[in-house]
């Protein structure tokens, strides 16, 4: 393909910007570079703010106090490739194959991030102006959870002062289909450790004389759920807030249906909290996920031991009003209370997120909608995500606006895995999409 947009975002796509990898530190910096210079090329004022972890680029409009002003937020750090045999071909390596372009990051979210670039950029080659004020704020570690992010902001909220954000870091419902996400789940984990015996000891000397960690595990996980998939911690679904009537209608819309849901995964059959849809479960409902269990011998072949101790991580994805610090609480409490005799515990907090939401019937929510349906010809449809994006609440605490979530992913763009995708007719639309939204937020001021 001969497209010099296309050719710009294979360029992107070669910097191995892995946050969560310290030798990857400078290509973090360069990469960092490389958005500056592109965004300067373009005509914005642009710099790059040192934090105690990787880069910001911020880079701004020339502004009017007459107009609007739209912060486009987005991330030029990526996940870790591994593993890396069961990529086809080498994740900062981007090829084209099938009219989509595989490469770590290429949707998650170097692809929808620079689409929104090249967007003012057309739209200043054209015009000589932007219908609003723009400040493009792209950070480098959205993939550790935004670390140094709230004190940037906090730092530089009089210069950030916008009346909305716009963020393309979400999942269309479906392939094509123009998606508004209107809520995101929210995030607790926390780990933890069941202890025994002092030492790993003799299955056959010391079983059914000594509690075994890795039983004590199973057994206190297996009383997180019910048999209908209802999580049973006390209280934990007292802050929840409702569906309304008409996210019910717009969750049975989607079209999401079982049937790509498990073509999707992989699964045979579909399994989750009964009385809810599979829209329903993944986007308006909480979970209790177990992340990971370990414990005892795991090398090939039998070892007869009992083990000294095993573990557990967990995570609970969680919807407004829900917040994280009361959630791992009632967790807490819930777990101290089913520990069997003969072991001890100790449970270790990890990170957390607040759930998010948005009116999508708002005037910035109906002027999204437009936009969207322009560029795709469809009607838009409304979506609650299941994924987490932590910072939206940060945002909205210290800057006081809403973010726009404008879909750019497909379902099966592969993010954060192997072969990792991103259509080029979504990245191509999305520049095009950038100009429009622009457009109908502008109108939106008197609305």
């Amino acid at each position: 393909m001969n497209d010099p947009r296309v050719a710009l975002l294979i360029e992107f796509l070669r910097f191995p910007s892995v946050s969560t990898q310290t030798e990857h530190n400078q290509d973090l910096v360069d990469c960092a570079g490389w958005i500056r210079n592109r965004c300067e090329a373009i005509g914005l004022e642009t710099r790059i703010i040192p934090t105690a972890g990787h880069p910001i680029v911020l880079a701004k409009s020339k502004p009017d106090p007459a107009k609007r002003t739209v912060l486009i937020y987005g991330h030029y750090d990526v996940q870790p490739p591994e593993p890396l045999e069961a990529w086809e071909t080498p994740p900062f390596s981007p090829e084209i194959r099938n009219d989509r372009i595989y490469a770590r990051g290429s949707t998650d979210n170097k692809g929808q991030i620079l689409a929104h670039i090249l967007g003012v950029e057309e739209a200043l080659k054209r015009d000589g102006e932007l219908p609003v004020n723009v400040i493009f704020l792209i950070e480098g570690e959205e993939e550790v959870g935004s670390t140094n992010l709230a004190a940037f902001l906090e730092a530089n909220r009089e210069e950030l002062q916008c009346d909305v954000i716009v963020i393309s870091d979400t999942g269309m419902a479906a392939h094509g289909c123009p998606t508004l996400s209107y809520a995101l789940r929210g995030i607790a984990a926390l780990e933890l450790i069941v202890r025994g015996p002092s030492v790993d000891l003799h299955s056959g000397v010391f079983g059914g004389a000594v509690a075994n960690p890795a039983t004590a595990v199973a057994r206190i996980l297996s009383t997180l759920h019910n048999e209908d998939g209802h999580v049973m911690v006390e209280g934990f679904y007292d802050s929840v807030r409702p569906m309304a009537d008409w996210e019910r209608k717009a969750a049975a819309e989607l079209p999401v249906t079982d049937d790509l849901v498990r073509e999707l995964t992989g699964v045979s059959e579909l399994f989750g909290e009964k009385g809810y849809s599979t829209s329903e479960r993944v986007g308006a409902r909480p979970t209790a996920e177990v992340n990971g269990v370990g414990g005892g011998y795991q090398g090939e072949g039998t070892k007869t031991v009992l083990p000294r101790e095993a573990f557990a991580k967990l995570t609970f994805r969680l919807v407004p009003n829900q917040a994280p610090e009361e959630i791992i609480k009632l967790v807490e409490a819930h777990i101290r209370k089913h520990v069997p005799p003969g072991v001890t515990i100790e449970i270790i907090p990890g990170h957390g997120g607040e759930p998010y939401f948005f009116d999508p019937m708002s005037a910035d929510g109906l002027a999204a909608q437009r936009a969207l349906e322009q560029v795709f010809g469809k009607k838009t449809a409304l979506m609650r995500e299941g994924g987490s994006i932590p910072i939206l609440t940060t945002f909205r605490n210290i800057l006081g606006v809403d973010s726009i979530l404008l879909a750019l992913a497909s379902p099966d763009c592969q993010a954060h895995g192997p072969n990792e995708n991103f259509p080029i007719d979504n990245f191509l639309k999305g520049i095009e999409l950038n100009q429009v939204a622009l457009r109908e937020l502008a109108k939106a001021k008197s609305a």
